[in-house]
């Protein structure tokens, strides 16, 4: 695994904000040696826009007061469907669970490490909406 542990650190600062705000199927995996821009991605899943928007506050103001993190882009806010926080060494998305089934990030990155975040097995499931072909399972280590 190529992830800094002060990334590591703040991968699970934010996903147990997202679980706090009980975001759901909350995985993370290191896309370092596939991406290249980034070591990290986080994702998360909300029911609704409006807890889209409680999980990317939640993880915005953890990773504020607990790792002294500001996002350096933010995007897709507005509508609250998908949130995208740029902290450069990794990024969150935050998800509609339609948002999350149809882009298919999990699918798509099913391949690298997955990163354990050390939540609860019930954060780490998929909503029973949403269905990925398992990756999750074998990502939510």
């Amino acid at each position: 695994m190529t992830v800094p542990q002060t990334t590591l650190d703040a991968l699970t600062t934010a996903a147990a904000a997202a679980a706090d705000k009980l975001g759901t199927h909350i995985v993370a995996f290191d896309v370092a040696e596939r991406l290249g821009l980034t070591d990290a991605f986080l994702i998360a899943s909300g029911a609704s826009e409006r807890q889209v928007n409680a999980i990317v506050d939640g993880v915005e103001e953890a990773l504020l007061k607990d790792e002294q993190l500001k996002p350096l882009r933010r995007e897709g806010r507005s509508d609250g469907h998908w949130v995208l926080l740029d902290y450069g060494h990794f990024v969150v998305h935050v998800q509609h669970r339609e948002d999350r089934e149809f882009y298919a990030l999990d699918r798509l990155w099913k391949d690298t490490p997955a990163i354990d975040l050390g939540l609860p097995e019930e954060s780490t499931r998929p909503d029973a909406a949403t269905q990925d072909d398992g990756a999750s399972a074998s990502h939510a280590s």
